[in-house]
């Protein structure tokens, strides 16, 4: 019996095709869980956090909501809504496109900063999320993935 067959006490999954998808499901939906409750502790979320990362790529100059959407990992996510969590926290500040006052200039405060960098210091926490592959198996995961991704991009 598999460790994902004990895990989900399920002993029949039809083929390989349907174990690998019910497989990275169970896993994707793990390593979500654990990131979850690692940014709990910074009072921000997983989707908040891509948006700081995103902004601090950019610092210092500002990004439009757009170019946030389209950098997002998680494409179903509510942008406006997020920015506007982080503005009120201080963690950004956002303002009207001198080019286009219809479109919303998004940048990074000091205080944003300081958070990515508090949270640098211990995200290393979550490296372990691989521990039982090796280099060479990290290698093969990532090219799977890339070719899975291929197929439909």
């Amino acid at each position: 019996m598999s460790n994902l067959e004990k895990l989900i006490t399920q002993k029949n999954f039809g083929d390989e095709n349907q174990r690998g998808l019910v497989s990275l499901i169970f896993v994707g939906n793990w390593i979500t869980s654990r990131h979850q409750q690692f940014f709990k502790r910074y009072d921000i979320t997983m989707q908040q956090y891509n948006i700081l990362r995103i902004l601090r790529g950019q610092h210092p100059k500002a990004a439009s909501i757009n170019v946030l959407k389209d950098r997002m990992l998680d494409k179903m996510s509510d942008v406006s809504r997020l920015v506007e969590r982080l503005r009120k926290a201080d963690l950004v500040e956002r303002k009207s496109c001198e080019l286009d006052r219809r479109a919303v200039d998004v940048k990074i405060t000091a205080k944003g900063l300081e958070l990515l960098s508090a949270i640098d210091a211990e995200i290393g926490q979550l490296n372990d999320t691989f521990k039982a592959l090796n280099e060479k198996e990290l290698s093969q995961l990532n090219k799977l993935l890339d070719k899975m991704l291929e197929a439909y991009h």
